[in-house]
């Protein structure tokens, strides 16, 4: 697909139908009832502007008037962190640059040289991504001590569109691949992160911290990175949206890798417009072509139901598919092929693959030199094992084959025909234009001793094909959010945003969480 400038795809995908695909601030505020318990967080940044549901073509039509700027906006989210994030852990740090950012933004906007739709606008970067200010850590000790020498290149993409890095989220530390049974959300250096719906519940991971503030309304867009699942899985069970682009068409360079072959960061925010905004900055425009959508009549929708994740998603599902049919929209079952021979093969081949790429990572930073030294850094460092003790996945990496042995090289080559061939061969069979499924099951209650319940198959064939997937809000389980994961082919990312505003826009699932303590077991996924 051809590249296009960000303003020519902001443009265009701000005057057809992702705009129209989503509520206006008011009506986002009415539809979620007077019985919001968010902790008091200050006064909002302008009259009119409710941080729970505008959106970026919102704000920069009241910045362009005069009735906002950016360093009222940027301040209201550092109050927010400071007032809620203490219930919910999810950022780790702010940047003491933030207002200087925003005050520069100000002043392009007075002179009339804004910089882009993303100019002036709040963002916080999952930490794991590379930023030459602010400490990078992975969520481990180990890398906790100077920064990088250069940021990632996709947050040089973000300061040059003049957004404000806020600061860095917590996350599943190095990303979910340390521990065979891991406790998604917690990191040596930022401690638990919890579901602001309900807080004794798991937020997922790996993009746990980014998910978790988006949820508390903590920024405006936020930063999140996915091998397999961890963008759209913590979107789904934190209520906003994420999305995993096609692969390659956002830069890997100075993101904390697991592997080449599947890794992506991507975007998430609380609508799809300020997730499709975001992409086309992070992407450079590439792959992010605009489709004028009106709705979803006529639009074929192959719906993957997925009952092992429970009667309660499911139930879910038959409500969201009777919602798009009302809309016009075509909606068939489909059983993609070929799933237990990816997850048979996904595992042995990314573990290869971690060894070789976290290797050349580490020679980059400060610390431990290589995945032989990080393993002697855990067991020395008591302070890496206070959840989990394990590293059986780091220790599994170390002794794998190498990416040059014949073995890994037909296992990779296997999973990126099957995996391609699960969506084409479905696609194609029923003429769909996108393959829908459930993105996560009701959160399960954290538990360190005992760790996640996450097998959760439907980001698998998107995440090993490198096919775009994103996931929106479908609806709730005894307060607990649910998303409806839609995927596409590949290259098709600007369809596939288009598709998913108007099933935003038809559902209408979004509600701000209440930060309750806890709930019955009947939110238990199983």
């Amino acid at each position: 697909m051809g590249k296009r400038s960000t303003a020519a795809i902001t443009a265009a995908l701000v005057a057809g139908s992702l705009l129209t695909g989503v509520p206006n601030a008011g009506a986002r505020a009415a539809e979620r009832g007077a019985d919001n318990s968010s902790p008091p967080a200050g006064s909002p940044p302008a009259p009119g502007v409710d941080l729970d549901t505008v959106t970026i073509p919102e704000l920069q039509a009241h910045m362009a008037d005069g009735s906002l700027t950016s360093s009222a906006l940027t301040r209201a989210y550092l109050r927010r962190i400071k007032n809620v994030d203490p219930k919910i852990h999810s950022v780790l740090r702010t940047s003491p640059t933030a207002l200087r950012q925003a005050a520069a933004s100000d002043a392009r906007h007075r002179r009339g040289e804004t910089l882009g739709p993303l100019d002036g606008i709040p963002v916080l970067l999952k930490d794991n991504v590379n930023t030459r200010d602010m400490p990078t850590t992975a969520g481990s000790l180990a890398l906790a001590g100077s920064p990088p020498d250069t940021d990632a290149a996709l947050v040089t993409r973000l300061r040059k569109a003049g957004a404000v890095i806020l600061g860095k989220t917590n996350l599943s530390e190095w990303a979910n691949f340390r521990a065979a049974k891991p406790t998604s959300g917690w990191s040596a250096v930022g401690g638990q992160t919890h579901n602001p719906y309900v807080l004794d519940r798991n937020p997922c991971g790996s993009s746990s911290g980014s998910a978790a503030a988006l949820a508390a309304s903590l920024s405006q867009v936020a930063i999140g990175t996915e091998t397999d699942g961890s963008i759209v899985c913590p979107a789904g069970m934190n209520g906003v949206v994420g999305h995993k682009p096609s692969l390659g068409l956002v830069s890997q360079s100075g993101v904390v890798p697991i592997s080449a072959e599947q890794d992506t960061a991507g975007p998430m925010a609380r609508n799809v417009i300020d997730t499709a905004l975001t992409f086309a900055v992070l992407s450079g425009g590439e792959g992010a072509g605009a489709e004028h959508r009106t709705g979803l009549r006529g639009k074929r929708i192959g719906l993957w139901r997925l009952p092992s994740l429970g009667p309660d998603v499911d139930a879910v599902m038959t409500r969201t598919a009777k919602k798009l049919r009302k809309a016009g929209a075509v909606v068939v079952e489909v059983t993609p092929p070929y799933q237990e021979r990816l997850a048979e093969l996904e595992f042995p081949a990314l573990l290869s693959e971690f060894h070789r790429d976290i290797d050349a990572y580490l020679g980059t930073r400060e610390g431990p030199r290589n995945l032989a030294e990080l393993i002697e850094f855990n067991r020395a460092h008591p302070e890496e094992r206070t959840c989990f003790a394990g590293q059986e996945l780091f220790e599994r990496a170390l002794a794998a084959p190498p990416t040059t042995d014949p073995e890994y090289r037909a296992m990779r080559a296997e999973l990126k025909d099957l995996s391609r061939r699960s969506l084409d061969e479905t696609m194609a069979a029923h003429r769909l234009d996108a393959i829908a499924a459930p993105t996560n099951p009701p959160a399960w209650t954290t538990d360190c001793a005992r760790g996640d319940n996450d097998v959760i198959p439907s980001s698998t064939p998107a995440a090993v094909s490198g096919y775009p997937s994103l996931s929106v809000p479908a609806g709730t389980v005894n307060e607990l959010p649910v998303g409806l994961l839609l995927m596409a082919g590949n290259h098709q990312d600007g369809k596939l945003l288009s598709l998913g505003a108007a099933v935003e826009h038809r559902l209408k699932a979004w509600r701000a969480p209440r930060y309750l303590p806890t709930v019955g077991s009947s939110g238990a996924p199983r």
